[in-house]
């Protein structure tokens, strides 16, 4: 009888050591995703969503986009880039902000492709890298407003 209650005491300690362990696998791993890095489409959708979607007419749509045109820079390796862009904001108040950060967003778009390689900005995949990029670091340096999108106008990549 002594034996068969400590049996039983011996099953349970065993029986909770296991779910205790199971709990903390599980939170580790839900933790764990937290803390990885996000993929920058999600990042982008994220960084602009209190802007709220409205049809733009073309006029509101040009009053509201800053072109920078033929930036021309290193990639990673030989190649370079020459590139244009066109950011369209959420604002007027936007845009005049844009406007005066006009050296320091071009300094951003030299620095995020000096870290990229002809072979990764090649295609939609590598146009939807640069924007995505820009979007998430040109927007937390804006105060007035949001950058809705940008839109590579046009590129040239040079092979070496």
């Amino acid at each position: 009888m002594l034996k068969s209650r400590m049996l039983q005491w011996l099953i349970m300690i065993l029986i909770s050591i296991t779910l205790i362990t199971m709990a903390g696998f599980f939170l580790w791993n839900y933790l764990d995703e937290k803390s990885q890095p996000e993929d920058p489409s999600v990042a982008a959708a994220a960084s602009v969503d209190g802007v709220k979607p409205k049809k733009l007419t073309a006029d509101q749509m040009l009053e509201q986009t800053v072109e920078i045109a033929d930036i021309t820079t290193n990639l990673i390796g030989k190649d370079f880039v020459k590139i244009s862009f066109a950011f369209e904001l959420d604002s007027k108040k936007s845009k005049e902000e844009f406007e005066k950060l006009n050296t320091r967003v071009k300094a951003i778009i030299i620095q995020t492709l000096a870290d990229l390689n002809a072979e990764q900005i090649r295609g939609s995949k590598g146009y939807d890298l640069i924007s995505t990029s820009l979007l998430n670091k040109i927007n937390p340096i804006l105060t007035a407003g949001k950058l809705r999108q940008v839109d590579i106008t046009s590129i040239n990549i040079v092979l070496n």
